[in-house]
């Protein structure tokens, strides 16, 4: 069994792949600052499902063994806190550290730039630096399909230009690629980054557009539909996510590659408009819908072309569009204690 460091741990997909890790075995250190740019009952109500307290997880810098795994415990810090990270750092011998913390959204970073490059350059720098000193095996760290920008061949892939990002928090995300690069070449530890393409389920973040029109929906609000519906995103399932994290976590024990970028999607664009009928049906209401124009950062389309990830790792996504939104929409009614009318 491996020891893992995981940054973000609160978060969406933090959450879900502690849990599958503690749950096969292995030992797991979670890290996050729960910050504020979403609700943090939801953040402190994920830590809970592996044991954690909210009065404990509170407390910054210190470590919190959980009450329900042995083999999970959890910290409160901020990446860019380098010498307390470092302490974590000489406590256990890592075999994997798996960077999720990021400050998240597109239009977000149009208003609040300054705190994007704290969190995801920063940050980042912090981890790939203790990685360094401490002779990390493998980093495996989240990068993002906003990479792409206008890019308008389909679907993306690995090999094409990501030199023209559209939002400030693409060109963070591609900064750590290039970062990343740079660490692999100088001090010859490997790094794996994966692009996730709008990863989606239960648990998930509250500023997704599929969550927010699940919220407005329930609560008879109009919903805010851009481009009239008529937008394209590879919706990809959570558990088909942390499957693929696993695999390349397993996989990269097995190579001597030491820098590599995988798109970790559902290789099927699905339109706005259709997530929106199948919300409707898995709720059991119909949306009030208000027609916007496109807005500032965001693109047409995203599609992911997975041929690296399926030939490396032998995983290929299962999950339906209506699949996951039906459980994602039991999730939500019975977290949120939605009645339907």
């Amino acid at each position: 069994m491996s020891t893992y460091l995981i940054t973000g741990a609160a978060g969406f997909i933090g959450f879900h792949l502690s849990k599958r890790l503690i749950e096969q075995g292995h030992t797991v250190i979670g890290l996050d600052n729960i910050n504020d740019y979403y609700d943090i009952t939801l953040k402190y109500a994920r830590i809970a499902q592996l044991g954690i307290k909210k009065d404990e997880a509170e407390k910054y810098n210190q470590l919190v063994k959980s009450t329900k795994y042995h083999t999970f415990s959890f910290i409160r810090l901020n990446l860019e806190d380098y010498n307390n990270l470092i302490d974590i750092f000489n406590q256990y011998n890592f075999d994997c550290v798996i960077n999720l913390a990021a400050q998240a959204g597109v239009r977000y970073s149009i208003d609040h730039p300054f705190s994007y490059v704290q969190s995801n350059l920063v940050g980042f720098l912090s981890i790939l630096e203790a990685c360094r000193h401490f002779k990390i095996p493998h980093l495996i760290y989240a990068s993002s399909s906003s990479v792409y920008g206008m890019n308008s061949k389909y679907p993306f892939s690995e090999d094409d230009p990501v030199d023209h990002p559209v939002s400030l928090y693409a060109a963070t995300k591609r900064a750590n690629e290039l970062m990343a690069h740079t660490y692999s070449h100088l001090y010859g530890f490997r790094t794996t980054g994966l692009r996730f393409f709008t990863v989606y389920g239960p648990w998930g973040r509250p500023d997704m557009a599929y969550f927010k029109f699940a919220r407005s929906i329930m609560e008879e609000k109009p919903i805010e539909v851009y481009n009239n519906g008529d937008m394209y995103r590879d919706f990809t399932y959570i558990d088909d996510i942390i499957d693929g994290i696993v695999c390349v976590s397993n996989k990269n024990k097995e190579n001597n590659e030491l820098f590599k970028i995988y798109n970790i999607g559902n290789n099927n664009p699905e339109k706005l408009s259709k997530l929106i009928t199948v919300l409707e049906e898995s709720l059991g209401k119909k949306a009030q819908k208000i027609y916007l124009p496109m807005q500032p950062g965001d693109v047409y389309r995203t599609a992911a072309d997975i041929t690296a990830l399926s030939r490396d790792c032998n995983w290929q996504p299962h999950t339906s569009l209506k699949t996951g939104i039906k459980s994602f929409a039991k999730w939500f009614l019975s977290f949120y204690n939605y009645v339907n009318l």
